[in-house]
Parts: C-alpha cells; structure tokens; sequence
C-alpha cells in the first residue's frame, strides 16, 4: 500500500470517529449492510447533507480532487495539503456543513485564450471547496442524473462527446441532413441564480444543501487582488458546475423533446437536426425566443446558424456530405493540433530528441484518445508522417556540421556517396527531412522505439527497413 493511500485510510478513519462511526471500514472491516435507495422523496432529500458527509462518499471525492491536481485557489492550499488540513479542522467543517453555516471562499479568477479569439474566464475554487463541491455533486448527480434526457451527452458518466457526434451521424444517416446549431453566449457566466435555485428546490428539500448551493454560487470572485460580487453565472472550474448548468438547461432539453425534435446537446452546445432549411429557421426562432424569455439566457447570433451539418463543426467534429456520412475532424481542430504540434517540435528549442518526443507523446496519446474515432483515417496517416519529417528535420538541426552528419549516416548504414551528397547539400532540414538518406537513417521503426505514438495504422515507407531497428541511440 502507498504512502498516500495511507495517509488516505487513517484520515477518513479520523473523519469517521469525528461523527461517531466505527472506522472498522476504513480498515478493511466490514460495515453494517445499507438498505436498498428508494425513489426519492420529500423525506429522502431531508438528509442530503448526511448523505455528502458519509464516509464512502467523502473518500470518492478526496481521490477525485488529489486524481484531478489543479492550481491552489486564493487561499493559496495545493492539493498535498488538504489531507493534513482536513485531519486538523474536519470535526469544525462537518459542524458547519450540518447546520448549514458552511461559508466557501472567492474563486479565484483566471483567463485562458479560446482556440477561435477571446478568452475563457475560469474561477479557480480552493481545495477545500472543491473536495465539499465535490462530494456534494456526487450525491446530487446520484440522484438526478437518470431524470436528465437522453440527448444530454456532456459532464454524465457513461455518456461522452463521441457519443453525443456519434448520435449527430445517426441523424443524418435517417435524412435530417439541415443542423440548427445554437451556440449560448458566455452562458456560464450568465446563468441566473434565482431561476437555478428555483430549479434546484424543486428537487431539494434539504434547506442546509440549498443555502450551501446558493453560498457557491455567490462566494465571489478574486480578480487582481480585489474580491466582486457574482450576482449571476457558475463558474467554470469547480466540480458543481457542470451539474448545475445540466439542470439549469434540462428545461431546454424537455421543451425540444415536447416539439418532438431530433437534437443532441453537450453542455452550452446545442445542434438539432431537420430535414428543410425552411423548418431549420423556423426551429431556431422559436427555440432562440424559449432561451431569451425561459431561461433568460442570450443567443450568440454570429455562432448559431441554420446550415448543412458538413459545413458545421460539432465537438470538433464534422460530417462528409455522403448518402452513409463518415466522422472526419473538423479543419480548426487540425490547424489547433498541427500549430501545437509546431511548437513542441520546434527545431530551436535546445532539447534532446527524447525529451522533445517524451513532451509529443503526452500531447499525441490525449488527442488521439478523443479524435482518434474519425473515419478519415488517411488524414491520421499524413499527420503521422507530417509529425515524423518534422523529427527529422530537429534531428538534422542537431547534427549542425556535415562531418557529423555524414558520421551520423554512415553510422546507420547509409551508403558513402548517398551520405556524402545528404551531409553537402545546400538544401535546408525540412526539405533535406524527406530525402532518402535520412528516410533510411531515420526509419518509422526509431521513433516508435523512442515511444512516438502512431495516430492512424501504421503504414511502411518504402525506405523503411523491414527489419526490427536495432539498439536505439539517443540523439542530443
């Protein structure tokens, strides 16, 4: 067992003994069997805060938030800390979160640019808060989540923006090949508390959970030192967020089910799919009239179009115009990926080529986790010969002389004339990437075995050797 997870144990066993229980649990022991959940009811969700402090419940979120790292918040706490601090002071914030006295502290306001201009404003919960939001967001998503609709694809376990594109092809596959995309402007910093508590009491009787909510949503944020008010808006970066835009958006989804149309929504993004262009800005003048007066929520009208999906992008994703449409990535999502791509292989950077693929394979494993479902796997294959000519290249940089470099081809079997000529030639690294000296100096077999990834199938070069590359030599 880790030292962490040992730290772990006798905490929660400290927090359990704090409320009384045996923590005969926390040691292996076993525990008393929990009767099955009924459905939910006035009496149930008066003991939802009980439910947030049991020790099951709170060591799920403790693992989360020490899963997810992230920043310290205001008070400066970085998540190796918490469980000290919470071993010091728990017995006091259980107190406080049972009699409904809990008061959360500002977020901490930050900026990250959006991929298409402007930025994206995040509020930076501190530890402490994101551990209570945490285990409060599981026992509330336990018990709305199967209330939700079925087209809602974002922040919902077993649910995911692949499915959620997956289910925008099946649309199109049946005909409903015109898209009402609905794009809500800064709807996270928008969201009306009043009409979110309305909703959250509709499904809470709990008055200690819903001031604890309500305290969230007002606890402030700190922008260059000051503290403000947030008089409207959740946040982005804390765990209770997503669920509450969910709840606040169901309305959305309940009235496009009433009209009976075929729609997919993750989060803030909306598409909904119809036969006519005709019927599309029908849909979008209603529905854009429901968000304003419902929801008191605003249309970003230079984003929303009614339009053909292949002409849209969805998640990162788009569509072929085919009779059977394919999956294919949207264009700004590949010049997102090769502009990073740049980066971490810039020939200038002054590290080694192990490190350089090292930081690449990060990068690599992650996007080709989410976009890696396409259906356009030529695209996959040219990036991944793309990527290698641009290893090459960072690798003909760092041989910087031709004595070296025709050293360094000679060493790896390249004939003396072909060496000769390669290591002479005026030509610069990225046009030198693709001849054949370095094709076979540098075969697709050398990088794999330095741990480059491969996104598409991988695909023999016919300067590559067929042989397994022999011992791998790291180039500084």
């Amino acid at each position: 067992m880790s030292d962490t997870r040992q730290k772990n144990q006798r905490l929660l066993a400290f927090m359990a003994e704090s409320r009384g229980e045996s923590p005969m649990a926390v040691r292996g022991g076993t525990e008393p069997p929990v009767a099955k959940r009924e459905p939910e009811s006035l009496a149930s969700t008066e003991q939802l805060m009980e439910e947030v402090c049991q020790r099951k419940n709170l060591e799920m979120a403790l693992k989360r938030v020490q899963a997810n790292k992230g920043s310290p918040g205001v008070d400066g706490m970085t998540v190796q800390k918490l469980p000290g601090y919470l071993r010091k002071h728990w017995p006091t914030i259980r107190e406080q979160l049972m009699s409904g006295t809990y008061q959360p502290q500002p977020v901490k306001r930050v900026e990250i640019p959006k991929p298409d201009g402007g930025v994206r404003k995040l509020g930076i919960p501190t530890v402490l808060d994101r551990f209570i939001q945490q285990a409060v967001m599981q026992v509330l998503q336990g018990r709305w989540d199967r209330t939700f609709s079925e087209h809602s694809y974002g922040f919902r376990p077993g649910r995911s923006a692949q499915k959620a594109v997956a289910q925008a092809q099946q649309y199109l596959a049946e005909g409903y090949r015109w898209v009402v995309d609905i794009d809500l402007e800064k709807f996270f910093d928008r969201v009306n508390h009043d009409i979110l508590m309305g909703r959250t009491a509709k499904r809470v009787s709990d008055k200690r959970m819903l001031k604890l909510v309500r305290a969230f949503l007002n606890a402030g944020v700190m922008e260059n030192g000051l503290v403000g008010p947030t008089d409207e808006g959740t946040p982005q970066g804390g765990p209770l967020s997503p669920l509450l835009s969910n709840l606040m958006l169901d309305d959305l989804d309940r009235e496009l089910q009433r009209r009976g149309l075929r729609f997919v929504r993750y989060a803030d993004d909306c598409n909904i799919y119809v036969r006519s262009v005709r019927a599309g800005r029908r849909v979008m003048a209603s529905i854009a009239r429901f968000i304003t007066t419902k929801l008191k929520l605003k249309v970003n009208e230079s984003k929303s179009a009614v339009a053909r999906p292949w002409e849209r992008k969805f998640l990162g994703m788009t569509f072929t115009w085919n009779r059977e449409p394919k999956r294919r990535i949207a264009p700004k999502a590949l010049a997102r990926f090769k502009e990073r791509i740049r980066e971490l292989t810039r020939r200038t950077r002054g590290i080694s080529l192990t490190q350089m693929i090292e930081q690449l394979s990060r990068y690599l494993n992650g996007w080709r986790a989410y976009f890696g479902f396409c259906q356009t796997p030529s695209v996959l294959v040219e990036m991944d010969s793309w990527i290698r000519r641009r290893l090459r290249s960072v690798v003909w940089k760092q041989w910087k002389r031709g004595k070296r470099r025709y050293a360094e081809l000679r060493l790896r079997d390249v004939g003396k004339d072909l060496a000769a000529r390669t290591a002479g030639s005026p030509h610069g690294p990225w046009r030198l990437a693709r001849s054949p000296a370095l094709s076979f100096a540098l075969p697709n077999a050398y990088f794999q075995s330095l741990g480059l990834p491969t996104l598409g199938c991988p695909a023999d070069d016919v300067t590559s050797r067929t042989a397994v590359y022999g011992p791998v030599r790291t180039v500084v």
